[in-house]
């Protein structure tokens, strides 16, 4: 990094002004904490501090799990805490409102039809569930359901991490909790994701087919969609299977008070096994590659036998803490 200082009479204040040239040697929340250092030293504080263009949206996240772990809090919080955890602890709003959408280099190249649906409220969402339109179908909803399963597990470890008594268990819980959400944000993704697959398959399905060359075309696109719609289920899958970790765990260790929360939780994450493996089974179907079917729904059956016997597993720990 580079950095030069001076002070500036009129407002009585001294400024540094810096400019980080690797920041995967001197990462922001360094840069700034070391500045808060000299300062202390000095018998003086840093009162704000303020960003000149974009930000990588990694920076941000890590600067507030690291102000996160020095109060010894869980890090396992959705991005959006981090950040806000991240702009609140280098005082980034101290001289100007800091918007996230505006400053985040990875925001700023999002593109807002990638998120539609989880851009939506719940009351929207389920609205256009409930409407004529085929999209969002059991497929988005399985991956939803499944965010929703992991979500109440990261709760159960963020409420333990901080529970009254426990305080020497925070990291153990905080890192349920990061595993936790790194599910959920990635299944929440696949909402979109598998309503984008459909959409992708009524697109090739809607090719002209009117000479041979156009036929040949048209058949390898709606392949080609086809496997693409087979592979996003079957993440769901995965994704919801891997929950299962998180949600045990949090039966078995978490907080007591919160044992049903997880029961919620595994009940969710077999529904949405359940419902994925429904959608990678319909649609491989339609599927030419014979072998890929083959293989991808034994890989299927073997994650919903793991599954259900997870879940019964769990219900079973669930329903002796309740005790009636």
């Amino acid at each position: 990094m580079k950095a030069i200082g001076w002070f500036i009479e009129e407002y009585g204040i001294a400024q540094i002004s810096m400019n980080l040239t690797n920041i995967n040697i001197t990462p922001l929340h360094i840069a700034f904490d070391e500045v808060c250092n000299k300062a202390t030293e000095r018998g003086i504080r840093v009162t704000g501090s303020e960003l000149v263009g974009l930000v990588p949206l990694k920076s941000l996240t890590d600067a507030g799990k690291y102000f996160l772990n020095k109060q010894k809090r869980s890090v396992g919080v959705s991005e959006q805490e981090l950040i806000r955890i991240a702009i609140k602890s280098m005082g980034l709003d101290e001289l100007a409102p800091f918007k996230p959408e505006e400053r985040i280099i990875e925001y700023q190249l999002k593109n807002a039809a990638d998120s539609k649906l989880v851009s939506m409220d719940l009351r929207v969402f389920a609205n256009e569930t409930a409407s004529e339109s085929p999209a969002p179908g059991g497929g988005s909803i399985s991956a939803y359901v499944g965010a929703l399963g992991v979500s109440l597990a990261t709760m159960v470890a963020n409420l333990s991490s901080h529970k009254k008594g426990w305080d020497e268990r925070w990291e153990e819980f905080s890192v349920w909790a990061e595993k936790g959400q790194k599910i959920k944000d990635e299944l929440i993704r696949l909402v979109d994701a598998d309503t984008a697959a459909f959409n992708k398959i009524m697109t090739a399905f809607g090719l002209p087919k009117g000479t041979d060359e156009e036929k040949k075309l048209r058949s390898k696109a709606i392949q080609e969609a086809t496997k693409f719609a087979i592979e996003i289920p079957f993440k769901v899958m995965e994704l919801s299977y891997q929950s299962m970790e998180v949600i045990k765990a949090m039966t078995i260790e978490g907080n007591p008070n919160s044992v049903t929360d997880a029961g919620v939780g595994a009940l969710c994450a077999r529904a949405a096994v359940m419902g994925a493996f429904m959608n990678v089974r319909i649609n491989a179907s339609g599927y030419s590659d014979k072998v890929f079917v083959n293989d991808i729904v034994a890989k299927g059956k073997a994650i919903e036998e793991k599954t259900l016997a997870a879940e019964a597993e769990i219900l079973k720990i669930v329903n002796e803490k309740i005790g009636i």
